[in-house]
């Protein structure tokens, strides 16, 4: 599994022009599942995503993780996160999970958080959504789990 974490100040996801997830501050979570991913991955992922030290204690330090501020996460699928562009123009997505393993793989990831984390809000999976963020720092971190 991947994750592309971005720190916010807020974000929010419409799809058909409904607001379908908003969090003030905290982290907007991509996340993409690919082929032969399990459980494991999901939880060391989850575990990476909301302790990972990147918010700034009362020095300006990145001490802080997104449990220690009590910060809320809007979790999207991405597949394109498995894009492989190594060949020609066009970017293939092989690598990614089929669409209903990949499913529930996000949904599992997202009821995982709302056992951590105080507010946890979502896109649509497989929907065309318009992302909106605010990028605190700008702060912007790639994990794969595959990279332990």
């Amino acid at each position: 599994m991947r994750v592309l974490l971005q720190r916010v100040s807020r974000a929010q996801v419409t799809v058909d022009g409904e607001i379908t997830g908003a969090i003030g501050r905290g982290l907007l979570v991509l996340l993409g599942a690919g082929e032969g991913d399990t459980d494991e991955d999901l939880e060391y992922l989850l575990d990476k995503t909301i302790n990972l030290r990147i918010f700034a204690d009362d020095d300006g330090k990145m001490n802080l993780s997104l449990k220690d501020i009590d910060g809320e996460m809007l979790v999207v699928s991405q597949f394109t996160l498995y894009a492989d562009t190594r060949r020609g123009r066009r970017p293939s997505f092989t690598g990614a999970m089929g669409a209903k393993e990949a499913d529930e793989m996000y949904e599992a990831f997202v009821a995982r958080a709302a056992e951590e984390v105080r507010k946890v809000e979502t896109g649509v999976f497989g929907a065309m959504m318009d992302v909106e963020l605010v990028n605190d720092g700008p702060v912007t971190i790639w994990i794969d789990s595959r990279d332990r």
